[in-house]
């Protein structure tokens, strides 16, 4: 009876809610958490592959996203936040916007991507079987002060979780939380051992190219090889829009849909969920529906066909030509998404905003290289801070063509600007922070076809 109360009242305000002009995602499960807090944990606790949380600072949404997709492929019904909202109310509310009027899921389990610090409501209802831990990189300080408190929550959520933790072999803190959680277990015996502990990691020739934090500031060379474990899955090569993985003692190629580096590292990560997921089946005394190959080429195959998440090397048309978003967040991530697109003959603008979502310090602009930038130049610069953008590109030698912090008069004068009048396509590129993808895609959609954010 309170599942059907809890579903009925949630779908009725979701449904309110849209017929007075508003999306309405969150509010359902903001009224429902207040009225029946127990619904998420009794709903995603009856799934019987249990529930997969995924955190970390950066990376969470395409890496959710490739999970799903690739558990759908071997026949498992996945329920997710597909609408990015990764607090522990736009999960209700996507889980009473999938149910039943009795409170039931279509679902063999749950992949959700989970903000770091609003997990710990979520885990105080629900316990992850499975966890996936990505990095801890230097993103929204002003939130919680220092890296070190984000791991501290990110080992909490390992703590909270039951049967597996995947964690990133070459990010130094992720990687403690991996030894500490193999520690934990090792004093118990059976349920008390704790979740097992996998790694996903790089070659030592890819190092460099994705530096963590402490390569910005560490006095040896970026990237220099130390001992570490061996990974379940590791990334050794890179090609266009191709990648080779190494698992169980095996290289295999595979294309990819994904755009930049950084979704290649982060695909690491998905197949070692994936495999560990598939590995450990349905929890005992449960049923499940599963038709796929679970092989590891199958798994690779699904995983060739996953395409970017909203602003993730997105790709769209307007006026004719290619338009790339490119989600920037932290030093690490701009520089890879610089390196991961050839800057000649495209052009550019940079949208970079200090909202609550972006983090409202952006110091960490001066800890990224701009030189590739210099050639080309950048069109437009916009965004509450696009002064601060435009200072920092002119100590890098960037030719800045205009400044204009309103982003939708911003975009109107790139488009129109970047007109070609002798008919040659130039493809143009935007960089920019999560509330400034977010306005520009609403812009962009008015004027082309751009797709439901996932």
């Amino acid at each position: 009876m309170r599942d059907f109360l809890s579903a009925v009242t949630g779908k009725t305000v979701r449904q309110l809610a849209k017929l007075r002009g508003g999306g309405g995602s969150a509010l359902p499960g903001l009224v429902v958490e207040k009225l029946d807090p127990g619904f998420m944990g009794r709903v995603l606790g009856r799934l019987p592959y249990g529930v997969v949380a995924v955190s970390g600072t950066n990376g969470k949404t395409t890496t959710t996203k490739m999970v799903v997709e690739m558990l759908e492929a071997q026949g498992l019904r996945v329920f997710t936040n597909r609408t990015g909202s990764n607090f522990s109310r736009g999960v209700v509310a996507a889980a009473i916007q999938e149910c039943s009027l009795t409170g039931r899921l279509d679902a063999d389990i749950a992949v959700l991507e989970l903000d770091e610090a609003h997990a710990m409501y979520f885990i105080d209802r629900v316990q992850p079987r499975f966890t996936l831990l990505l990095n801890v990189l230097r993103d929204q300080l002003d939130r919680f002060g220092e890296i070190d408190t984000t791991a501290k929550l990110l080992q909490r959520i390992a703590d909270a979780t039951t049967d597996g933790l995947v964690v990133n072999r070459e990010d130094r803190l992720v990687a403690a939380i991996g030894e500490a959680t193999r520690a934990r277990g090792g004093e118990g015996s059976g349920a008390a051992r704790g979740p097992e502990v996998r790694e996903f990691g790089l070659s030592d020739s890819l190092l460099s190219t994705f530096p963590s934090d402490d390569d910005f500031h560490a006095s040896a060379p970026a990237g220099e090889a130390t001992a570490k474990r061996p990974a379940d899955v590791v990334l050794v090569g890179l090609g266009d829009h191709e990648a080779e993985f190494e698992i169980d003692g095996t290289v295999h190629r595979t294309g990819l849909k994904l755009e930049g580096l950084y979704n290649t590292f982060n695909a690491a990560a998905a197949l070692a969920t994936v495999r560990m997921i598939l590995q450990a089946g349905p929890r005992t005394g449960t049923a499940a529906r599963r038709e796929g190959d679970a092989s590891t080429p199958a798994i690779l195959a699904s995983l060739a066909e996953v395409r970017p998440a909203f602003g993730r090397g997105e790709q769209l048309e307007l006026d004719g030509r290619p338009l790339e978003l490119v989600l920037v967040k932290n030093p690490a991530g701009f520089r890879l998404g610089l390196a991961s697109f050839d800057a000649a003959g495209v052009a550019a603008m940079i949208a970079i905003n200090d909202q609550y979502a972006d983090g409202r310090d952006m110091s960490w602009l001066w800890d990224v290289d701009f030189g590739s930038l210099a050639e080309s130049g950048v069109d437009t610069v916009s965004g509450t801070r696009a002064w601060d953008m435009a200072l920092r590109l002119e100590h890098d030698d960037v030719p800045v063509g205009h400044v204009e912090e309103d982003l939708r008069r911003a975009l109107a004068g790139f488009r129109e600007r970047t007109m070609s009048a002798d008919g040659e396509a130039r493809p143009r590129r935007i960089y920019c922070t999560y509330t400034a993808m977010l306005e520009l895609r609403r812009a962009l959609a008015e004027v082309t076809d751009v797709e439901d954010i996932w």
